[in-house]
This record gives C-alpha cells, structure tokens and sequence, in this order.
C-alpha cells in the first residue's frame, strides 16, 4: 500500500488492516516483543522537530508505526499522518507532502503529528523543515523524523536554530535492545551461561534476537540486510564495495589495537590516508564503527594527532562482514582466542556507547581510552571511570599499579574471574552487562556465577 493511501486511513482512524502498519502487525506477532530504549518515554503533545537516529534493523520502522497507533487511539482520527523518505524523490517534494498533510488534520485534533521515516534518504531534506517552518505551515505540527544516518541527519538538524519549538530535548538515538531486557526474555530458554553469546551473536538487533529465539542460529538473510544496507549506502557516494570490505578486513585484523590512517589505507590497498579517513567517516555516519582516540590525562584532552582504535558499536554489523561468518554458538566458541578477544572488546564498545547516549552525554560518539609506556586500559566509560577487557583469567594483583596512577579513580575488568578490591573490580562480561545503570525494568534478580574462559 502506498504513502496516499495509508495516509486515507489514517484520516479515518482506520488502522485495523495489516498492511497499514505492517511493522507493528509484525511485532505484535513476535515471540520477543522486545522494548524500545532510548530515553524517549513518551512523545511531547506540544509541536517541534524531533529527529531520531540510528542503524537499520534496530526497529525505528516499529517503534514509528507505535507512536502512529497510539496516536490514532489517544487522540482520534486525522490527528497523524506519515511518510516515508525512501519513496520521495527531493525535499521540494517533501515539502509539498508536508503541506497537503497540514491540511488535512481533522479539525477537533487536539495534536498534531506527521512522522517522516528515513528522511535522511532525501537530499537536503532540512531545506523542506526550514520552508515549512518559516512560513509558519508547521507552527502546531509535532514532526519525527528518523534516519540512518547519523552525521546527516545532525547537520540537517543543526540547520534549523530556532525552528525545532520549545521542546526540552530534540535529539534522540535510537538503540540496540538491552541485554538485561533480552535476558529477561530468553535465559530460561536458552540458560543463562550462554545468554550473553546469543545476544553477542544478535547484535542486540530486535529482528536477529527473535529469529534466533526459534531456531538458536542467526539465519543468513538478517546478515545479509545488513550487508545489502551498508554497501548500498557507500556505492550511493560513489565509493567502491571492495574497498570497503578491504578495509573491514584490517578491522578485524588490528581489532583492538591502534592504527594510525595512514597504515589502515597501506594495508588494505587504498591510495591514501584520506580515502582512508573517508570510508570511516562514513562507517561511523551510519552508526557501524567510531573512532576510539587516546586520552591524554594529564591534561584531561583527546590526542587526535596519534593513532586511534576502530571499534564496532554495531555488532551486527560487526557479525555479517566478519571473514569467519559465524551464525551459531559453537561457531564463536571455534574462533581463536584474539577473534574471540576482539569480538568481546566490541561488544563492551557497544555497550558503553549506549550508556552515554542514555546518560545524555554530549558527544556520545567520542570513545577514548588510556595508554602509557607500561600499561594500557581499552576504555574510559560514560562516568570517567576506566574499563579493560580480558577474554581469560584476571587477577586484582596484575592492576597493583592502578590506585597508584590513577587515585580515586575506579577500574572495571572484564574477565572471567571475578574479584574486587578498592580501586579495582573484576566481573565476568554477563555480570557487566547485567549492570545497566540505565535499565528501568523487566529483570531484578542477579544472574549465575560462572566461569568463562572462552566464548
């Protein structure tokens, strides 16, 4: 069904039909209806400009087909209208949408909504916000827009000062489902010494979790979305697929070490640093991999002029262009010691990355972590504490020095052998990620202690 017509139902409150919402028809049908976290609750009932950014198969789609239900029951017929970015060919079309839908809200709707899917498909589509809103069409319309591309869809909305309303927050990310609420979901099933793998091997991705609640294997046509969705994305700007995928596999070659550009383009055939700079620009744009650069702490600043780490903050990602193309438990378990090292590494960078986008941390996308002569620590996490991920075994007495270079401050080691002492801590990856300070239901009680030496 097309945009037009789905937009007549709407009118009517008619939203019965499967193929008027057909994501959340999908949802609602799932053994897993897992819960949308990003720190939006509720949609404000004043107008603005909301834009809500995040990967492909995280369930933006989903979550926007929710608001559109709740909508309709909440506040009647003709009161949302929707679009989708994929199907409009400029913003000058985008904005003529826009204004026919102003006009057709009905006229007892106590709040008004238009909600454009994947807008960051639309060339200049913040020409089309700033038009509508200058010329005051918008003035009592709550806009929500979501897009994939996160460096895009920030330009396009620092574009419009003072054109967003009075809302309090205007940006939002939209993220990879929480370990605690898929661990509320599946540990009976699956047991809770293995949970962790399962959602390593799901990504967090809505879509993966429930196809391998089913079967316990990650079927080939999800990695194969996400594949379809990256190269796509970088042969539209003109840039090659085998290069890409040639500088994916250094990715996993150097995993959690740092590299500077100029070795990531010689190793992987590319013609200079700056090409090189260009493919991760754009990886990290699409919410995939981000630099993670050293800090220096003594002078409390980020030391961009030295090589930086590439960590995935997509796992899914991470899982449908790695070389090995894991798709079960004991496939992981099969890798060697430094895959397994550097998947577990990537799955703590996604978490602290979803930390400080629920922490509302700045610039969430600006990961750092510590080196010296002598020692070095992965991360540097959402509250200035300090985080080192072991695969094996650890011991409070390998970190002797810690207290002693960094007093007051406090580390988390990611091991398999839990420990503490005051400055120091050790935990097993489930008791980490378990630890949600940002999770606000579904699960209380503490998982099994165990023992992991491996994946």
């Amino acid at each position: 069904m097309n945009v037009r017509e789905i937009n007549r139902y709407l009118a009517a409150g008619d939203i019965e039909r499967e193929d008027i919402l057909p994501h959340l028809s999908e949802y609602q049908q799932r053994s897993l209806p897992l819960p949308f976290e990003f720190g939006l609750r509720e949609l404000p009932e004043q107008p603005g400009i909301l834009s809500i950014r995040g990967p492909r198969q995280y369930g933006k789609s989903t979550w926007l087909e929710l608001q559109i239900e709740d909508t309709i029951k909440g506040f009647g017929p003709g009161s949302v209208f929707y679009l989708n970015g994929d199907e409009l060919l400029n913003h000058e079309e985008l904005f003529r949408e826009i204004a026919t839908l102003t006009e057709s809200f009905a006229k007892n709707a106590k709040v008004h909504r238009i909600f454009i899917d994947e807008i960051t498909s639309i060339k200049d589509w913040e020409l089309a916000l700033k038009r509508a809103a200058d010329q005051r069409i918008i003035k009592d319309v709550l806009i929500v827009t979501t897009g994939s591309k996160a460096l895009d869809l920030r330009r396009g909305h620092e574009r419009l000062p003072g054109r967003k309303g009075k809302l309090s927050k205007t940006e939002y990310f939209f993220l990879p489902c929480s370990f605690r609420a898929y661990y509320a979901n599946v540990y009976r099933e699956l047991g809770s010494r293995d949970a962790w793998k399962y959602y390593l091997l799901s990504g967090g991705s809505p879509l993966a979790c429930n196809e391998m609640y089913h079967t316990e294997r990650l079927p080939d046509f999800v990695p194969q979305i996400i594949r379809d969705w990256i190269l796509g994305e970088v042969v539209a700007t003109g840039r090659n697929r085998m290069m890409l995928t040639s500088i994916l596999r250094c990715l996993y070659r150097y995993g959690g070490n740092s590299v500077g550009f100029a070795k990531l383009a010689r190793e992987s055939g590319l013609a200079n640093n700056t090409v090189a700079s260009g493919y991760m620009e754009q990886l990290a744009d699409l919410m995939c991999v981000l630099p993670s650069w050293p800090m220096d702490t003594s002078r409390d600043v980020i030391d961009m002029k030295k090589p930086c780490k590439f960590p995935f903050v997509n796992l899914s990602v991470a899982i449908a262009f790695h070389p090995n193309a894991p798709r079960q438990i004991h496939e992981l378990k099969a890798m060697s010691d430094k895959e397994q090292s550097i998947l577990l590494e990537w799955l703590v960078a996604q978490e602290l990355w979803r930390r400080r986008v629920l922490k509302g941390v700045e610039n969430p996308e600006a990961l750092v972590f510590w080196r010296s002569k002598h020692h070095e620590l992965d991360f540097i996490d959402e509250n200035e504490n300090f985080v080192e991920v072991k695969a094996g075994q650890a011991s409070a007495t390998e970190f002797a020095w810690f207290p002693k270079v960094f007093p007051g401050k406090r580390l988390t080691v990611i091991c398999s052998t839990p420990f503490e002492t005051k400055s120091v801590v050790g935990m097993t990856i489930h008791q980490f990620l378990f630890r949600d300070p940002y999770f606000k239901a579904y699960v209380t009680e503490e998982p099994e202690e165990y023992e992991v030496d491996r994946i």
